[in-house]
């Protein structure tokens, strides 16, 4: 099959690179437009550019799909299908049925779980036990279309972010080049002349739908309001962007690594300094701070942090 690729970072990276490995003729690759990064702010191209680059394969960059001249780029490819991972740029309906099979999705949730932008960040808030990939026929909603194969993996009590990212991104291109060894090319299930897939889309339910928003910078700051449980969910859900913060003697302090304790005391409040930890205060239970960063500072072991960065028993921590 003639595959366009439509996908943004790492996540989709890995799975353009398994479908080259696999020996799939991908012939464009669509990502967004360089970024600025690092100190200097220069355009930096995309993990997904960065592999289509290293292939020889054309890339494309559009601001937007919804313009005449991106319908007529994808008209142009002749495709049979487009597989489209964390691109980041809503396709119109136009788009979305211009490949002869139209356009799958590589999602890393178990949906109806979690559909939008943040579905790992929101699994591991919500303290989801369980995740997975969904391969998914795209239509015009959000993350609504039929999903074609699905398959799961467990989140650990110690995942983080990063790290349930990895086994998702590697999850997701092995499913992906699965779904496109065994959905070989069928007859639609409704019976017309049009190839389709060999495998049955399976509608999504209407129960249990969930959706994962983008994260705010609102929701990057410890509320000690909330449960320790809770807070200790969000540095890990966040770990390793946008990462957690309080502040501290009037300087916001990131936090990276904490964990949940059932030392009891006013929220907010530090409870305890040990050798190499900070115990806070919260609305059920404590939270240990176990590696914290100051601004333009690497991050330290709680144990570092404090020797240039003393710090009291009672002292409130979330004001300026």
């Amino acid at each position: 099959m003639r595959l366009i690729f439509a996908g943004t970072p790492e996540f989709a990276a890995r799975s353009l690179e398994a479908l080259f490995s696999a020996g799939h003729t991908v012939v464009a690759v669509l990502t967004q437009p360089d970024r600025p990064a690092g100190r200097g702010l220069k355009p930096f191209p995309s993990a997904v550019k960065r592999v289509a680059t290293a292939h020889g394969i054309a890339v494309y960059q559009p601001e937007s799909m919804k313009t005449p001249e991106a319908l007529s780029l994808i008209e142009g490819f002749a495709a049979d299908v487009m597989v489209v991972a964390a691109y980041g740029l809503i396709l119109p309906e136009k788009v979305l049925s211009t490949p002869r099979l139209g356009c799958i999705n590589v999602h890393a949730s178990l949906l109806p779980r979690w559909r939008g932008a943040a579905p790992i960040q929101r699994a591991l808030q919500a303290g989801d036990t369980e995740t997975g990939v969904s391969i998914m026929q795209m239509d015009a909603g959000l993350d609504t279309g039929p999903v074609l194969l699905m398959r799961s993996c467990p989140i650990l009590v110690t995942d983080t972010q990063h790290a349930l990212h990895e086994r998702l991104a590697d999850l997701g291109a092995r499913t992906l080049v699965e779904f496109l060894k065994i959905g070989k090319i069928g007859v639609r299930p409704h019976g017309g002349s049009d190839p389709g897939w060999g495998l049955t889309p399976i509608a999504q339910p209407d129960n249990g739908v969930t959706y994962a928003a983008k994260i705010t910078k609102a929701e990057t700051l410890l509320d000690w309001q909330q449960s320790a449980e809770q807070l200790a969910r969000n540095v890990r859900a966040f770990n390793p962007a946008p990462v957690t913060k309080t502040m501290i003697q009037g300087e916001m302090i990131k936090v990276w690594e904490a964990s949940a304790a059932s030392a009891y005391g006013t929220p907010g409040t530090v409870l305890a300094l040990g050798e190499d930890s900070i115990t806070v205060g919260c609305a059920q239970g404590s939270l240990v701070l176990e590696m914290l960063q100051r601004p333009g500072g690497k991050p330290l072991s709680a144990g570092e942090f404090l020797k240039g960065f003393p710090m009291r028993v009672g002292e409130q921590l979330g004001q300026s």
